[in-house]
C-alpha cells in the first residue's frame, strides 16, 4: 500500500525569550552561533491523495499559534518524534482530523531549527560534526525525539517497519550459559538463582523458552514487581532475624486494623470513608445521562508510587508517566474507582555548585527540578486531578566517609481517591470471561522498565535505559477513566468484574496478574492487541510499557454495554483474551479469542488498530502459571551493620545573620512556589486546603484537605513526612522522624489518631556496606515499634532498593549512595474540615507564639539544614524518643482546636524554629519578636540553670560565645515540635491545657507578634531575635521573604518567561501589598433563584464536554443547585443524534483539555463542530434562538471564542492564546465583575473577590481575531488594591486591561477564563474574607451566576 504525504508549514515554535534562554547554551558550544529560529512543520499521511477541499480543511485545521518568523536561512536541524514511536501530539491531532471528517492515517509534527552563524572575515562559518551533535543535544530530548539534517529524512517516520522475529534461547543444549548471555543482551536483570530456576523449569517442559517468555518472566519477577528483598530472610551480624521486612509492615495492620477495608491486596489500599451525597450522571448505554444526587457510602483509597529511574533519565516524561501510573492505580482498585487528589515529591542532589560528576545519560539535578515537576503537573492538570501537597529536598554531603546524594532522584507520585463501598472487592471470574484492554495502543516504549528500575543507575547500558522511559498521554487516560466511572456507577450491575492497571512489564505483567488473582489461566491472541506503530516484535507487543492502559475482566453478556460506554467516550478497547479453567498461560498468534466470544470483539477492536499479523510464530508463551508466578527460590540476605559516626557540629564563630540567609535560601527550606503554581489545585471542586495560604497566597500549608462531596463538610486529609539526611548517621531515627513529621503536618487538620493510615515508600542502596542492615533496623523501628505504639497502620507502600549511581571518570569509579530513605504519606478521613488550621499568623490581635517541643528540650543538630550549609554532618540526630509524646501532642492540639484557642499552627522541621516562624510571618505579613532565653538553658533544669535567673548581664558577658552557639542551636535544631499562635490573653489557659496533656515541661512562650495596632513601633514588619534582654538579630520581613523566594525565582527565570519570573519575585513579600480582599455589592448573596427552584418542570441545561474535558461534574452541580436539570452531553451524543440541542435551554462548555489542547486550546473542539455540517447547523440554530443561553469556561471559553463567527454578537471576541509567562498558571486571582449585559453577572457589577484560575492559554489575543475597542468585557483581573492590572502574577496571562471574560450585546452568551464552578462554596476557597462573604458554611458570591441564569429563564 503506497502512502501519500502532504506537507503543511506551521507556526512559530520558539518565542523570543525562549531563544534568548537557549542562545547562551549554544554560544558555549560555538561562539559563531548568533541566532536561532524554529517553526513547526506538519506531515499528513493518507492512503489516497487529498482533494482541494480536503487540503483546504486540513490547512485550516493546522493553522494555530503565532505565525512563523521569516528567518534568515541557517544551518538546519530537524527534530522529529523518535523513529518507531508516535507522539502523543500526533495521536490527538489525528483524532481531531477524524472527528472533522478527514480520512487520514496520521498527522505528525516536526520542528525545523535554523541556526544562524556569524561568518569570519575571510571564511564562511560552519559547525564541526561534534558541535552539531552538541547543539542537537540542547535542542531535543533524546529519550523521545530524533534529530536529522533534512526534512526528507523525517519522512522516514512513516516507513513501515518489519518486526524482528521471535527468538528462542537454547537452554536445552546451552544451559545456564545461554541464558546468562540473553540476560545481558536484553537487560533482563535476572538473578543467578532465577537463571537456574528457569533452566530447570524449561528442561522439565522439554523445550527452549522464547524471548517473549523470558522478557515476561524478567518483568514479573523483577525486584521492582516482586519485592524480593522485602520478602527475604535476613541474617544480621550472624544472627537470624525472625521477621521479613514485609512481615514487619504487615504487623502494623495486625495490631491496628481499625478502619482499614483493603490492605496489601490491590492496586491501592482502602480505608473507611463517609456517607456522601454522590452526584453523577448514570449512563445506561442508551439514554442521555442526567445528573442526580444519591446517598451512598464512599470509601477512601490511598496509593503512593515512585518513578525514580525514568525521571533520572528523562525528567519530563519520567515524572509525567509516574503520575499517570499512580492515577491508574487509583482508578483500577476493586471493580473500578475514581482518583481525587494528588501529592508529589522530589529529592535530588545539589542544584548548584556541586563538586560531583554524573553519568552522561542521566539528567542533572537542576534539569530534573526544572523539567520533572512540569511533566508531573502537566499530567495531573490534563487528567483533571488537583495536586495538593508534596515536598522537595536537596541533599548531597560526605557523611562518615560515604558520599551521600540523590543522583538517582526520588520522584514520588501519590494521592487519594474514592470507591463505592460495594465495589471494593474484585470478583473471582469464571472461565469464559473476556479479558479486555482499555485505553491507548501499544508502542515500542518502556521496554524493560521494571528490570531497569531494579538496577543501580549507571550500571545499565544507556540504550537500555532509554528503552525504559515511557511517554504520557493524559487525555486518553481521562477517556478511559470516564469509561471506568460509567461502569462502577452501575452499582451491582457493574460490567467490570476485576480490573488492573498496565504499568511495569506491560500486558505481560497485567494480564497474568489479573487472571492469577481469580485462580484462572488464560489464552491470548497477540494479533488482537491494539498497536500504534509497525515493526513490533512479539516480545515488544507483549511487554512494552505504553501508558494509559488498563486490563479488565468482563462477562460476555456485558460486552455490548461496555462497548457503548467506550464508543461514547471515544476510548479504544479490544478483547485480547479469554479466561480458562486450566491454570496455564498461552499467548499465540491464533484464534484463541475468536472461538471464545462475540466476533466483533476479536476482528475489529473498537477504536484500536485493525488486527495485525505478527508473523507465523507459533505460541509466544505456553507455560503453566506457576512457572511464571510460582515462587523462585526465596532470597536470603546475610548482612552486617556498619556504625556511622561523625564529629559534633562546631558552631564557633558562625554568624547568626549568615545562617538565617543561608538556611532560608536552601532549596529544602525555600519557597516551593515554582512547584505549585504550575499545578491545578481546584479542579473537581472538592479542594478545601491547598498549599497556598492566606490573602498573599504563600506556599506554606502543612496539610492537604479535600471535601467528601459538594454539600457536607466531611472530607479527607493527607500530608507527607521525610527526614532522609538523618539516615546517613542513624537510619531508624530517620524513620521515626518521617512518621512523626507526617503526623505533625497532618495535625493542621482535625483528625482522630486511630483513623490515620500511612503509606511507606522505602528506598535504599541495598548491597552497599551497612545499607541492608540499616533498612532492616528502620523497618523494624517503624513497623514493630512506633506504629503499634501510636495505634496506626501502614496498609500500603512501595520499595525502590537500587538507590545508588556509579560511573567512571578519568578511569576511576565514582559513586553516590542515597541514605536509607523513608517517605511517609499520612491519610485520614475527617468528620469536619472546618477545623483545619494554617500557618498564617493573625496580624491584628495581641498574640503569643508557643513552641511545643517533643525532643525533651534537646538540640540535636546532626543532619540539619544548618549543618548542610556549613558542610558539617554533626554527631547526634533528632529523634522521637517517646511515641507517647506524639499521642499527647495530637490530643492536646485537638483539645485546643475545639476550644478555638489556636489562631495559627505550623510544625518545626527543616530549618528549625527560625524557618517555621518566618514562614508563619510571611503568610500573615506581620512582624515577630522571638525570645530564645527559655530554649538555651543548659543542664538538668534544676541544678545548673539557676544562673539563668541570676545576674544575666554578667553571665552573658562571661560566656557570650557559648550563648551564641546555643542561640544557633535553639533557632536551627530540627527536633520535633509545633508552633502555635494564641491570644496573649489566653496563653496561660493554653499552657494549662498543655500541662494536662503532659507537655508543659518543654513548651515555652517564644515570641510575640508585632501587629500594626501594637503600641510598640519597634519590630513591626520585621523578624527579631532577643536573648538576655538584647536584640541579637533583626531583619525586615520583606528582605527575608525575598531570600526565601530566591530558589523559585532562579528556577523560574530559566524555565518560564524571565520578565514574569522577575515580576513575581519582586512582588514576594512586598510590604505595600494589602493582600486579596472581598468587596461585594449589596444583595449579591441573595438567592434570586429561590422562587424557581422547586418547580415541576425544570429547564434543561446541556453540560457539554469533549474528550479531555475534566470540569463537568462541579459545573453540573452548580446548575442543579440553582434549579436546572443538568444533562451530561458528550460531543459524540450530538454527533450520533443521541442528544439534540433543540431540547435544551442552556449550554455550558466546560473546562479541561479537549484533545489535550493539541492544535491550540479549544480549537480542535471548535473545529470538530464548524467542520461538521450537521453539528455546525445545530449549534447555529441553538445560538439563534432568543430563549437560550450559553456559558463557556476556560477550555469552553477558548472553544466559544473559536465559534464567535456563529454566535450572534460575538464578532468582536478575541482568540485566547498562550499566556505571556508561557506556562500553565494555577492561581487564586482577584477579579472585578464589570457592568455588562451578561445575564450571568446581573447584580454583580462592582464585585471584587478571588476566583480559581487554571489555564495555559488565557491571553486575550486581538491580533488574530476580534476588536479590542468594541468587545464587551464582563470581568477583568485586578491587583490587590482593586485596580485593573496587566502586571504578573496578579494578571496570570497578561491580557490587556486585565480582560478575562467577554459577553454579547443581549447578554445571553458569556465566555470566561476563570473557574467559578470550583469555588461556588466558601469552603472551597483557598482564601476568602469569610466575614464579608457569609461565613465558611455559605455558598460563595459566585453562586449568584447560576441563580441569575435560573431567574433569567423564569
Amino acid at each position: 500500500m503506497s502512502l501519500h504525504i502532504s506537507i503543511f508549514e506551521g507556526g512559530n515554535a520558539l518565542s523570543d525569550f525562549r531563544v534568548q534562554q537557549l542562545l547562551p547554551r549554544l554560544a558555549a558550544i560555538s561562539p559563531q552561533i548568533q541566532g536561532l529560529s524554529a517553526r513547526f512543520v506538519h506531515l499528513a499521511v493518507t492512503e489516497a491523495m487529498l482533494d482541494a477541499a480536503q487540503q483546504q480543511t486540513l490547512a485550516a485545521l493546522l493553522t494555530y499559534g503565532e505565525p512563523a518568523h521569516t528567518a534568515p536561512v541557517g544551518t538546519l536541524l530537524v527534530v522529529t518524534p523518535r523513529f518507531g514511536t508516535v507522539s502523543p501530539w500526533a495521536s490527538k491531532a489525528t483524532d481531531i482530523a477524524h472527528n472533522c471528517g478527514l480520512q487520514l492515517k496520521r498527522i505528525e509534527r516536526i520542528t525545523e531549527f535554523h541556526i544562524q552563524l556569524k561568518d569570519g572575515l575571510l571564511s564562511k562559518a560552519t559547525l564541526t560534526p561534534e558541535q552539531l551533535l552538541a547543539v542537537a543535544d540542547v535542542l531535543h530530548d533524546r529519550m523521545t525525539e530524533s534529530v536529522m539534517r533534512t526534512r526528507d529524512e523525517a519522512l522516514g517516520l512513516f516507513t513501515e517497519l518489519h518486526p524482528a522475529p521471535m527468538e528462542q534461547v537454547d537452554v536445552l543444549n546451552g544451559g545456564e550459559a545461554a541464558l546468562q548471555d540473553a540476560n545481558k543482551r536484553w537487560g533482563l536483570a535476572l538473578a543467578e538463582d532465577e537463571i537456574a530456576y528457569l533452566v530447570n523449569a524449561f528442561t522439565q517442559l522439554k523445550r527452549n523458552p522464547t524471548d517473549v517468555e523470558l522478557m515476561m518472566f524478567a518483568q514479573a519477577n523483577s525486584e521492582h514487581c516482586r519485592h524480593k528483598i522485602f520478602n527475604a530472610e535476613f541474617t544480621i551480624d550472624g544472627e537470624a532475624q525472625s521477621h521479613s521486612l514485609f512481615g514487619m509492615i504487615r504487623h502494623t495492620e495486625k495490631t491496628s486494623p481499625q478502619y482499614t477495608v483493603v490492605a496489601y491486596s490491590d492496586n491501592a489500599s482502602i480505608m473507611e470513608g463517609h456517607t456522601v451525597e454522590r452526584f453523577l450522571a448514570t449512563n445506561n448505554g442508551k439514554d442521555l445521562p442526567q445528573y442526580e444526587k444519591v446517598s451512598a457510602t464512599n470509601h477512601v483509597l490511598m496509593k503512593v508510587e515512585t518513578h525514580n529511574h525514568p525521571t533520572a533519565i528523562s525528567p519530563y516524561p519520567g515524572a509525567s508517566t509516574g503520575n499517570g501510573g499512580e492515577i491508574r492505580d487509583e482508578g483500577a482498585t476493586g471493580r473500578g474507582s475514581k482518583p481525587k487528589a494528588g501529592m508529589s515529591g522530589f529529592t535530588v542532589s545539589k542544584l548548584w555548585d556541586s563538586q560531583l560528576g554524573r553519568p552522561s545519560h542521566m539528567a542533572s539535578p537542576l534539569q530534573i527540578m526544572t523539567e520533572g515537576p512540569l511533566g508531573g503537573a502537566a499530567f495531573n492538570n490534563e487528567f483533571g486531578r488537583p495536586n495538593l501537597t508534596g515536598y522537595f529536598r536537596e541533599y548531597e554531603q560526605d557523611v562518615a566517609g560515604v558520599t551521600r546524594g540523590y543522583h538517582k532522584p526520588i520522584m514520588i507520585a501519590g494521592g487519594l481517591g474514592v470507591i463505592d463501598s460495594e465495589q471494593t472487592k474484585k470478583i473471582e471470574f469464571p472461565a469464559g470471561t473476556l479479558l479486555i484492554q482499555l485505553g491507548g495502543p501499544g508502542m515500542r516504549i518502556g521496554m524493560g522498565g521494571s528490570a531497569a528500575s531494579s538496577m543501580a543507575s549507571g550500571t545499565n547500558a544507556a540504550e537500555l535505559d532509554f528503552d525504559s522511559v515511557q511517554r504520557g498521554n493524559p487525555e486518553i487516560e481521562r477517556r478511559a477513566q470516564e469509561v471506568i466511572n460509567h461502569c462502577w456507577a452501575q452499582g451491582k450491575n457493574n460490567p467490570i468484574l476485576a480490573i488492573h492497571d498496565v504499568g511495569a512489564g506491560g500486558l505481560s505483567n497485567a494480564f497474568p496478574e489479573l487472571t492469577n488473582d481469580a485462580g484462572r489461566g488464560a489464552r491470548f491472541d497477540l494479533r488482537a492487541v491494539p498497536l500504534e506503530e509497525s515493526g513490533l516484535a512479539p516480545k515488544e507487543i507483549w511487554s512494552n510499557e505504553s501508558q494509559e492502559r488498563y486490563v479488565m475482566a468482563i462477562a460476555p453478556e456485558s460486552l455490548e454495554q461496555f462497548k457503548a460506554f467506550c464508543e461514547r467516550e471515544r476510548c479504544p478497547f479490544a478483547v485480547v483474551g479469554v479466561a480458562t479453567e486450566e491454570r496455564h498461560l498461552i499467548v499465540a498468534n491464533e484464534d484463541a479469542v475468536r472461538s471464545a466470544g462475540p466476533s466483533q470483539a476479536s476482528t475489529a477492536p473498537s477504536g484500536g488498530s485493525e488486527p495485525h499479523e505478527v508473523g507465523s510464530v507459533g505460541a509466544a508463551v505456553n507455560m503453566p502459571m506457576n512457572v511464571l508466578l510460582g515462587k523462585p527460590p526465596k532470597m536470603h540476605r546475610d548482612v552486617t551493620r556498619v556504625e556511622r559516626t561523625s564529629a559534633p557540629m562546631d558552631l564557633t564563630g558562625v554568624s547568626l545573620q549568615e545562617s538565617v540567609i543561608n538556611v532560608l535560601s536552601h532549596p529544602t527550606v525555600a519557597s516551593k512556589r515554582f512547584l505549585i503554581t504550575i499545578g491545578d489545585r481546584a479542579v473537581g471542586g472538592l479542594t478545601h486546603r491547598d498549599q497556598m495560604v492566606g490573602p498573599w497566597q504563600v506556599p506554606v500549608a502543612d496539610v492537604a484537605v479535600t471535601l467528601a462531596d459538594y454539600q457536607s463538610f466531611a472530607g479527607e486529609a493527607m500530608s507527607m513526612g521525610e527526614r532522609t539526611p538523618l539516615a546517613s548517621l542513624d537510619a531508624p531515627a530517620s524513620g521515626r522522624m518521617a512518621v512523626a513529621e507526617a503526623i505533625t503536618n497532618l495535625l493542621a487538620a482535625p483528625f482522630e489518631l486511630p483513623r490515620v493510615k500511612l503509606s511507606a515508600n522505602w528506598m535504599a542502596a541495598c548491597g552497599e556496606a551497612g545499607e541492608d542492615a540499616a533498612l532492616y533496623d528502620t523497618v523494624k523501628a517503624v513497623g514493630l515499634e512506633l506504629c503499634p505504639a501510636l495505634g496506626i497502620s501502614i496498609p500500603v507502600g512501595k520499595d525502590s532498593l537500587s538507590m545508588r549511581t556509579q560511573w567512571a571518570e578519568n578511569g576511576e569509579t565514582q559513586k553516590v549512595t542515597s541514605p536509607v530513605s523513608l517517605i511517609i504519606s499520612a491519610f485520614a478521613s475527617i468528620a469536619d474540615v472546618r477545623g483545619t488550621l494554617t500557618p498564617q499568623l493573625n496580624n491584628t490581635d495581641d498574640t503569643t507564639l508557643v513552641l511545643v517541643q517533643l525532643g525533651e528540650g534537646k538540640r540535636r543538630m546532626a543532619g540539619s539544614i544548618l549543618g548542610q550549609v556549613l558542610n558539617q554532618a554533626g554527631d547526634q540526630v533528632p529523634d522521637l524518643d517517646d511515641a507517647q509524646d506524639l499521642v499527647k501532642l495530637v490530643n492536646a492540639v485537638n483539645a485546643l482546636r475545639a476550644q478555638g484557642k489556636i489562631l495559627a499552627y505550623h510544625d518545626r522541621s527543616d530549618g528549625g524554629l527560625m524557618a517555621a516562624v518566618c514562614e508563619m510571618a510571611f503568610a500573615g505579613q506581620v512582624g515577630v519578636a522571638l525570645n530564645v532565653d527559655m530554649l538555651i538553658t543548659e543542664g538538668d533544669g534544676i541544678n545548673d540553670s539557676r544562673a539563668e535567673y541570676g545576674d544575666t548581664k554578667n553571665w552573658a558577658s562571661q560566656v557570650s560565645a557559648r550563648r551564641e552557639e546555643l542561640t544557633l542551636q535553639a533557632l536551627f535544631n530540627e527536633e520535633l515540635g509545633v508552633v502555635l499562635q494564641v491570644r496573649t490573653s489566653e496563653r496561660n489557659e493554653v499552657m494549662q491545657t498543655l500541662r494536662e496533656h503532659g507537655l508543659s515541661k518543654h513548651s515555652h512562650f517564644v515570641g510575640k507578634t508585632r501587629p500594626a495596632s501594637a503600641a510598640l513601633e519597634h519590630g513591626k514588619g520585621a523578624i527579631s531575635v532577643w536573648r538576655d534582654t538584647k536584640e541579637v538579630f533583626t531583619a525586615k520581613l520583606a528582605d527575608l521573604h525575598q531570600v526565601w523566594d530566591s530558589v523559585s525565582w532562579k528556577i523560574c527565570q530559566q524555565r518560564d518567561n524571565p520578565a514574569c519570573a522577575d515580576a513575581e519575585h519582586a512582588a514576594a513579600g512586598n510590604p505595600t501589598d494589602p493582600g486579596m480582599h472581598v468587596h461585594l455589592p449589596v444583595g449579591i448573596t441573595d438567592n434570586v433563584a429561590a422562587p424557581f427552584i422547586n418547580v415541576a418542570a425544570k429547564p434543561k441545561v446541556a453540560v457539554l464536554r469533549e474528550q479531555g474535558v475534566n470540569s463537568h461534574v462541579e459545573m453540573a452541580y452548580a446548575f442543579a443547585e440553582a434549579g436546572f436539570d443538568a444533562y451530561d452531553v458528550h460531543m459524540t451524543d450530538l454527533q450520533t443524534g443521541r442528544a439534540k440541542l433543540q431540547d435544551f435551554k442552556g449550554l455550558v462548555a466546560c473546562g479541561g483539555f479537549s484533545y489535550g489542547d493539541t492544535l491550540g486550546a479549544g480549537i480542535g473542539w471548535a473545529r470538530s463542530i464548524t467542520f461538521n455540517p450537521v453539528l455546525s447547523e445545530q449549534m447555529q440554530q441553538f445560538f439563534a434562538r432568543t430563549d437560550t443561553f450559553g456559558l463557556g469556561v476556560c477550555n469552553g471559553c477558548q472553544m466559544f471564542a473559536e465559534l464567535a463567527d456563529i454566535i450572534p454578537g460575538a464578532e468582536h471576541w478575541p482568540r485566547f492564546t498562550t499566556n505571556q509567562s508561557e506556562r500553565f498558571e494555577a492561581r487564586l486571582s482577584m477579579v472585578e465583575v464589570l457592568e455588562s449585559p451578561s445575564l450571568f453577572f446581573a447584580g454583580m457589577a462592582g464585585a471584587r473577590l478571588p476566583i480559581a484560575v487554571a489555564h495555559g492559554e488565557g491571553f486575550a489575543n486581538f491580533s488574530q481575531r476580534g476588536n479590542a475597542a468594541n468587545v464587551l468585557p464582563a470581568m477583568r483581573f485586578v491587583d490587590n488594591h482593586g485596580a485593573a492590572t496587566e502586571a504578573y502574577p496578579f494578571n496570570p496571562n497578561g491580557s490587556a486591561g486585565g480582560l478575562t471574560s467577554v459577553t454579547t450585546a443581549d447578554g445571553r452568551f458569556t465566555a470566561m477564563m476563570p473557574h467559578p464552578e470550583r469555588v461556588f462554596r466558601n469552603v472551597q476557597m483557598s482564601w476568602t474574607d469569610l466575614a464579608a462573604s457569609g461565613g465558611v458554611d455559605a455558598f460563595s458570591p459566585w453562586m449568584r451566576m447560576w441563580r441569575n441564569a435560573r431567574k433569567w429563564v423564569g
